[in-house]
Order: C-alpha cells, then structure tokens, then sequence
C-alpha cells in the first residue's frame, strides 16, 4: 500500500473512532448490547409513548415550516439586492445578512428582551394602550418559528444572491424576444437556474432547525421538540431512553439528508449556466431611489433591532428597571463585573481558550483528512470525505449524549477513557461539530489547486512538509481562514453540547448567560451576549476576508 494510501486509512481511523464509533456506541447502548444482553425494552418504551411521537412530529413540522418562512424572507430580499441598484445597496446588503454571526442563545434572549412579555414592544404597547398586563407571551412554537425565520433566513438570502450573480443572462433575453411576461421568465427561466442553491439553503435551514435547541429550550415550554426531549429524559435519569430518542433523531436527519442530497443532483443535471449575469436594474426616478433606500434602511434598522436591544439591556445595573418603558440607570458596572470578578471572567476565558483549541483541532484535522482524501482517491478518499461531513448531518444534541455515553467509561481497550468532567469533553465536542466546516473549507480549497505545483517543488528537492509549509498552505490559506472563522462562531457560541457536558468548573459563557438569567441578572446576561456578539462579528468578519482573497 502507498504512503498516502497509509496515511488515509491512519486518519480514516482515527476519524472512525471520533466521529462514528460514539454513534455506534449509542445504538449498542439503546439495544441493550453495551451491556452484553439485546433488548428492545427502551425502544418499546420510545413507541408506546405518546409524548415521544408527538416530539418527533414538532421537530418535524416546525422545521418544515422554517424552511418556508425563512425562503419567505430570504429570496425576496435577495431578489431586491441582487437584481436592482438602489443608494445604499452594498451596505445594507452587508447588514441584512448580520444575523448569520448571532449564536443561538445570544439570538434567543435578545428576541427575549425585545419581543418578550416584559420586553420592549410588549411594554410600549402596554402603556400606549393602558393595558393592565402585557399585551401578549411569546412562548410556544409561534415564538421558535418567529426565532428560526429571523436566523435562518440568511441562509436562503446568501445562497439565493449566489445563485443571481450565476445567472444566464442569455437565456432571460431569449425568453423574453419570444414573447414571455416577467413572471414566465421567473417561473420557467430563473426558478428553474436557482433550484440547486434553493435546495442547498432549504437543507441548510432545515437541518439547524431539526438540531435548534436554544428556541425551543428557552420559548418551548411544554412544547417540547426531539432535542429537548433528549435532555429531559437524559436529565430525569432515562439514559438509555435519551439515547434510543437520539438514534431516531439520526435516522430522520440522515434520511432528509439523503432525500435533499438526491434532488439537488437532479436540479444539477439540468441547470448549467454558461452566460453573462443579467444587468442589475436600475431605478432612475429620484423619489423612487429615495423610497427604496427609506425602506432599506428600515429593514436593517428592523434586523439590527436585536443587536441594538441586547447592547442597551447590557448596560442596566441589576435591580434598577421594573416597569418603566426605559431603564432609568445605564452604566458600564456589568462589564466591570465580567473583567473584575473571578466568577465572572472565568466562563470568558474558558469559552476563549475551548474554542480556539476546538477551531485550531478542527483546521488541522480538516486539512489533514481533505489533502489524504484527494490523495488516496477512490473509495477510501470517499470514507474520509464521509465522515468529515457526518457531524454535519447528525444534531448536535445527538452527539453530545453520543460523546458522553461515550466517554463515561474506563475502557482503553475499547477506545473508550473518562472525558466526562474533565476540561476535555467540551473542547473534543467543539470540535467534532466544527469538522464539517473546515474539513469542507479545506477540501474546497485543496480542489482547486493546481498538482503540478506540488510537483515542482519536490523535483526541485522540498520535502513533503516544506512543500505544505511553502506551497499548499498560502494557495489554501483563504479557504482555511473561511472555515477558521465559521468554526470559531460555532464553538464560541456552543450551547447544545454545552448543556449536556459541562460542569460548574467548565462551564462556558452560554452556560453562564442562562445562570444569569435564572437569576435575574438580565444586564449581566446581556453583557456576556454582547461579548459573544462582538467575538462572532470579529470571527464573521475574518471568514469574509478569507472569502474575498484572491
């Protein structure tokens, strides 16, 4: 066997035994066979429970219904910033797309402040309209849909506005020479070329709504959805309930993985686009110029909302708001508190140093197995490529209550060690779930890289790493940065695989946020979401520079 074709099979291990055999070990454990004896008793259990189905069924619905709402949202305005030139349009094109750096939970609380029962809109309507009480809660699936359009929306504006500037500009002239109206010509000519990256945004949206739990964990209620459930059961002590409540989760993941993936490669075959993208339009009329950069600043200030909401709540002492519409006392003692107080600043370094360790593990790993893949080719190319994406297609619930079934016991002859408690769990979870992201940054950039370069240099006498260090590192250096900063915002803002491993001494600031809001402490809450806002934004921001270097 070759040299790369070693190294393969090596990583292709490796990756098995991080990423499949907890899964593995999962199913094992829900069958009973973890402990030497087969039984369906917990999967009975999982059937004969209403409850359980009816989970199953909500995850399923609400995010169904997220793919709608967010293609609601998102296509039109990429219609709006793609096809027409209007004063403004590169800036708010920018800030339309902000929510995409927000995390989860920072979302979540500031939707809480904003649209909540004691929330801003809420008390504005109060008092505008002398009610007693607060006009409306915002609970239930009404207010996780509400959350999901709003952050998930960018995904179908990103890839519909990918999918305009791709255009064949051709084709539209001709449709419209032989007679077609314009909503013809968006029916039959443009639809029809935007279809691979609608579905590739509807799979997007519809898979981080299967995996949400910030939304449904902080509005759900009792309105509990498959990844809720997991932890409840898994924290009422149902482990291996949890765990076959995992495993049917995976296999619906999986199978709408696989029904997307199929219907993308049918829309593929037919839609190759070899011509000019059409001219944008431009508005000429001056009023109507004014009208649309009017509305398009409104719609930014509308989205920022959140940001704008969180920062001001970051900035009101603890106990001196009640039922004012307007904090009376703003000050900066709650982001003094989080650099003064121990307590306070340990969650800031913990999460900082879990994710930058997760973010550099996962770039060097990604990287690894994408240059092996290409390497060794053939079918065990397409192993390693497979399982760099699966932590992709399986919710991040899953695999924490995989990683911690996994890693709660003393085996090393099984591969398996006690993680669970130690500062190591979170950071190896972290970086599972951020595999996918520079694996795939990694392979994008590997591909489009030109061999004969590497073969240059080692006839010239470079070694295999002077030739990575020389030659593949700074052509792949846009892609690798991408997928550093996409990975950093996901493991700085964790709070799915948090909440199932951490401990008091681990715990990293989306744990802290919640504390702090059990307790009340909304400004405290507020100031670590800002923190997490301005680290993401930093992170969003570098992923767009790796994204526009040449």
């Amino acid at each position: 066997m070759s040299r790369p074709r070693v190294l393969a099979a090596l990583l292709a291990a490796v990756l098995a035994w991080l990423v499949g055999y907890p899964l593995l070990l999962t199913l094992l454990e829900a069958l009973g066979l973890g402990r030497g004896e087969l039984t369906v008793e917990h999967l009975r259990t999982f059937v004969s429970r209403g409850d359980e189905w009816l989970a199953l069924w909500r995850s399923l619905w609400i995010s169904l219904a997220s793919v709608a709402l967010a293609a609601a949202v998102g296509v039109p305005l990429a219609f709006v910033f793609e096809r027409t030139d209007f004063p403004g349009r590169r800036v708010l094109g920018a800030l339309v797309a902000l929510p995409v750096a927000l995390p989860p939970l920072v979302g979540v609380i500031a939707f809480l402040f904003l649209y909540g029962e004691s929330g801003f809109v809420a008390r504005g309507l109060q008092l505008a309209l002398g009610l007693e009480r607060s006009p409306w809660r915002l609970g239930g699936p009404g207010a996780i849909l509400l959350v999901h359009a709003y952050s998930m929306y960018v995904y179908f504006y990103l890839f519909a506005r990918a999918g305009l500037a791709r255009l064949d500009g051709a084709l539209i002239e001709a449709a419209a020479a032989l007679g077609a109206g314009r909503l013809r010509i968006l029916l039959r000519v443009i639809l029809p070329q935007l279809k691979p990256a609608l579905l590739a945004a509807a799979l997007l949206t519809f898979m981080t709504s299967l995996g949400s739990f910030s939304a449904p964990y902080i509005f759900g209620g009792g309105f509990r959805v498959m990844t809720t459930q997991i932890v409840a059961s898994k924290v009422s002590g149902e482990i291996e309930l949890a765990m076959v409540e995992s495993m049917v989760l995976a296999v619906f993941a999986l199978a709408a993985l696989w029904l997307i993936h199929r219907l993308q490669a049918d829309a593929e075959v037919v839609t190759t686009a070899h011509g000019v993208a059409p001219a944008r339009r431009r508005i000429e009329r001056p009023a109507l110029r004014l009208v649309f950069g009017a509305v398009g600043w409104l719609l930014a200030l509308t989205l920022l909302l959140p940001h704008l909401t969180l920062t001001l709540i970051s900035l009101v002492p603890t106990d001196t708001w009640t039922v004012e519409l307007l904090p009376p006392v703003l000050d900066l003692s709650n982001y003094r508190a989080l650099v003064s107080q121990p307590e306070r600043l340990r969650p800031i370094v913990t999460s900082l140093w879990m994710a930058s360790a997760a973010t550099a593990g996962a770039v060097a790993l990604g990287l690894a197995a994408g240059r092996a893949a290409l390497k060794a080719g053939g079918r065990l190319g397409g192993v390693l490529e497979g399982l760099v994406a699966l932590p992709w297609a399986i919710p991040a619930t899953v695999f924490a209550v995989a990683l911690a079934a996994t890693f709660s016991v003393d085996a090393p002859w099984a591969g398996r060690f006690v993680l669970v408690g130690t500062p190591v769990i979170l950071p190896l979870a972290y970086l599972v779930r951020c595999l996918p992201i520079t694996g795939r940054a990694a392979l994008a950039g590997l591909r489009q890289l030109d061999p004969a370069l590497e073969e240059a240099a080692s006839s010239l006498g470079a070694g295999g790493w002077r030739t990575l260090r020389r030659v593949v590192l700074p052509l792949v250096r846009p892609a690798l940065v991408a997928g550093l900063g996409l990975a950093f915002i996901t493991a700085l803002g964790d709070f799915v695989a948090s909440i199932v491993l951490y401990t008091f001494a681990t715990r990293p600031i989306s744990i802290e946020i919640l504390s702090a809001l059990r307790v009340q402490e909304l400004g405290v809450a507020a100031a670590y979401g800002v923190l997490l806002m301005v680290l993401s934004a930093a992170a969003f921001l570098l992923w767009g520079r790796g994204e526009a270097a040449p």
